[in-house]
């Protein structure tokens, strides 16, 4: 379990994020969500250790995570994507094997000198990335350069590279971002099949709400930084709250519900 209590961000007297709070339950979807400037990347990097807060505590089961370097949150099974495509030079199978870092056990020399053990290894790693490749639908591309893929399937070469960490968490931050519709479907159903088949718990943070309705268990909804509603989609989308924040109307949940394509409109979330 994933648990996130009063986490308090401030950055020269800007309070990023307010006392939040929201439990990730153990192969779950929770979806944070929340107009532009919410405080949702923060949280993300908050999470991942690369911000620390002023107050509150992140937990993953019985540890700690608040004051951990980046490096020891991902060796215990934290993996993240960024908003923006972050991706190197080489190969989709040579940016899959970054994600590999942290399970390395053979040292530099070991792998310059190519010891017997360091190949075994690297062996082992390869046929791993290459499964992943094929989960989220990279195997056709494994050996191709990452400049000459579309937009689409960058995103998912680094969707690919943070399950290549073997995670028990996935920050997914916006993974849909600039995608057409096909490719957003079909990220969509990589995402619930990686879910099912690797009963990993994801953190999403998406604009699409039809995405966010499909996929998530459960939503929190983060306003200036502060948590406004947390509950089902379902819940959330008609939570009187939500709708002044939104769409700036008092009108009763029931009469204006929230819908997907409300929420793709100006800064819905």
């Amino acid at each position: 379990m994933l648990a996130v209590r009063g986490v308090t961000v401030r950055f020269a007297g800007l309070t990023a994020l307010d006392g939040v709070s929201f439990t990730v339950a153990p192969g779950s979807v929770h979806a944070l969500i929340g107009p532009n400037g919410a405080g949702k990347s923060t949280c993300f990097n908050v999470l991942s250790g690369l911000c620390r807060p002023v107050a509150g505590t992140v937990r993953l089961g019985d540890t700690e995570l608040t004051r951990l370097a980046p490096h020891r949150i991902a060796r215990l099974g934290v993996a993240r994507t960024f908003q923006n495509i972050v991706t190197t030079e080489g190969t989709v199978a040579d940016n899959l094997m970054l994600g590999r870092h942290v399970l390395t056990r053979a040292g530099f020399t070991a792998a310059a000198l190519r010891l017997p053990g360091a190949v075994r290894e690297q062996r082992a790693h390869r046929a791993r990335v290459r499964e992943i490749a094929e989960l989220v639908g990279l195997d056709a591309h494994f050996d191709t350069p990452v400049t000459a893929l579309s937009y689409g399937d960058r995103k998912r070469v680094e969707f690919a590279r943070a399950l290549c960490l073997e995670p028990d968490v996935l920050l997914l931050d916006e993974p849909v971002a600039g995608m057409n519709g096909a490719e957003r479907a079909r990220t969509a159903r990589v995402i619930g099949e990686v879910r099912a088949r690797l009963g990993l718990s994801v953190v999403l943070v998406e604009h699409d709400m039809g995405l966010v309705m499909r996929l998530a268990d459960e939503v929190t909804v983060l306003d200036f930084g502060r948590p406004l509603a947390h509950g089902t989609p379902d819940e959330v989308r008609r939570h009187p709250e939500v709708l002044r924040a939104y769409l700036g109307a008092p009108t009763a949940p029931e009469e204006t519900p929230v819908t997907a394509t409300d929420a793709r409109q100006g800064d819905a979330p």
